[in-house]
C-alpha cells in the first residue's frame, strides 16, 4: 500500500534539543541513514531490470538489495524517528494508519473520514468489483493487516463483524514475550496468510516483522543488566520506493517505539529486509528531483503517555514529532 500523492505541509515544531544543549547538524554529513535509501534508490535508477507489474505502470526493479538500518534513540536514549527529510513525509497519515492497523479494522471508511484517504482507491467499488469482491461493501477490504495482527486464524465474515477473542492475537502474544521473555527467538508479527489471501483487497506486502531484545554490555559476569534495547526487522516482499519505503520505515519505526514505550524498553533499531524493490516508471524523475537533495537531521520524537499500559486506544495526539524540517514534499502518482 502506498501513501497519498499529495503531503500536506504540517505546522512546523521546534527542534528536537539534544542532552549537550545543541541541536543535530544540518550540514552534509556522508555519514547521515538516509543515504542508505536514496543510493538505494539511484542503484534502482541506474541498474533496476524493467519489469511489467500487476498496475499496469511498470517498473524498475531489483531483488533483494541490501538491508537499510536506522537508528531509533541517540546514545543516551532519546527517541528518534527516520522520518525521510529529502521530501516530505505524510506523518498523520503514517500514524493515523498505524493505529488503525493495531485497532484491527478492516475498513478504509474510518480512515477516511479522518482525510487519510491513502487506501480510498483499495476500497472503492470499482476495485473491488475488479478483483472479484463484489459482495464487499465498499471500504470492505477483507481481512488485511490488522485482521492478521489481531484476529490471525479467525474466518472472516465482513467489516462490521465483532471478532472479540477470535483468531491469535499476534500483536498482544509480542508484548506478552517482551515483558516476559525478551531472549525469545519467536517474537514474530505476519500479515502473510495464504488462507486468506484471495479474500484480500491487496495482500500484504510490509509482511513480516521479527523482535529482538538486546543488553549492550552484558557478559557472563554481568551482575546487573542494563535496560533492553528494542530492536525491530521487516521483511516486505513489494517495496514502492518513491510512495510507500518512505511511508513504510516511518511506520515499523513508530511501531517499534510503541512497544517499547508500552513494555519500557529503550528504541535500539530498525532493519528494512526488501524483495522486489522497485521504483514505478512514472516516479522516476520526481526520483532525480529528490536524489538531488542532502538529507536534514532526523526528528526527535516525544511520546505523551505514561510508560507501560496498553498498545490499544492510542491517539494521534498522543506522539509529538520535534525538529522535523524535511525538504518540501515531491508529488507522485499512486499505482492502484
Amino acid at each position: 500500500m502506498s501513501p497519498p500523492t499529495t503531503e500536506p505541509e504540517p505546522i512546523s515544531q521546534p527542534r528536537m534539543e539534544f542532552t549537550n544543549g545543541t541541536n543535530p547538524p544540518q550540514k552534509a554529513d556522508p555519514t547521515h541513514e538516509e543515504h542508505q535509501y536514496l543510493d538505494l534508490s539511484r542503484e534502482i535508477l541506474e541498474e533496476g531490470e524493467h519489469r511489467p507489474d500487476r498496475t499496469g505502470t511498470g517498473t524498475l526493479s531489483l531483488f533483494a538489495p541490501r538491508p537499510l538500518k536506522f537508528t531509533l534513540s541517540t546514545p543516551e536514549g532519546l527517541p528518534i524517528l527516520p522520518l525521510l527529510t529529502t521530501k516530505r513525509v505524510f506523518l498523520r497519515a503514517v500514524i493515523a494508519e498505524l493505529l488503525w492497523f493495531i485497532s484491527g479494522s478492516t475498513s478504509s471508511l474510518p480512515l477516511t473520514e479522518t482525510g487519510i484517504k491513502i487506501w480510498d482507491g483499495n476500497g472503492s467499488r470499482e476495485y473491488l468489483d475488479s478483483v472479484g469482491l463484489s459482495h464487499r461493501a465498499v471500504g470492505d477490504l477483507g481481512p488485511v493487516y490488522g485482521f492478521q495482527w489481531r484476529h490471525f486464524g479467525a474466518e472472516y465474515v465482513d467489516a462490521t463483524t465483532d471478532y472479540t477473542g477470535q483468531g491469535v492475537d499476534q500483536l498482544a502474544e509480542v508484548i506478552e514475550k517482551l515483558r516476559n521473555n525478551p531472549y525469545d527467538r519467536r517474537i514474530i508479527l505476519s500479515a502473510w496468510n495464504p488462507a486468506d489471501l484471495k479474500i484480500m483487497a491487496l495482500p500484504p506486502c510490509h509482511m513480516f516483522a521479527q523482535f529482538y531484545v538486546s543488553y549492550p554490555g552484558t557478559t557472563t559476569t554481568t551482575t546487573e543488566k542494563p535496560k533492553g534495547r528494542l530492536h525491530c526487522q521487516l521483511y516486505q516482499r513489494s517495496c514502492d520506493m518513491g510512495l510507500g519505503v518512505p511511508f513504510n520505515i516511518a511506520s515499523y519505526a513508530l511501531l517499534t517505539h510503541m512497544l517499547a514505550h508500552v513494555c519500557d524498553l529503550v528504541p535500539g533499531t530498525f532493519t528494512h529486509t526488501m524483495g522486489d524493490a522497485h521504483v514505478y516508471k512514472d516516479h522516476v524523475e520526481a526520483l532525480k528531483v529528490q536524489l538531488e537533495r542532502e538529507p536534514r537531521a532526523f526528528p526527535g520524537l516525544e511520546i505523551k503517555r505514561e510508560k507501560g499500559g496498553s498498545v490499544d486506544g492510542w491517539k494521534v495526539e498522543d506522539f509529538e514529532v520535534l525538529g522535523y524540517e524535511p525538504h518540501k514534499g515531491i508529488a507522485m502518482k499512486m499505482s492502484v
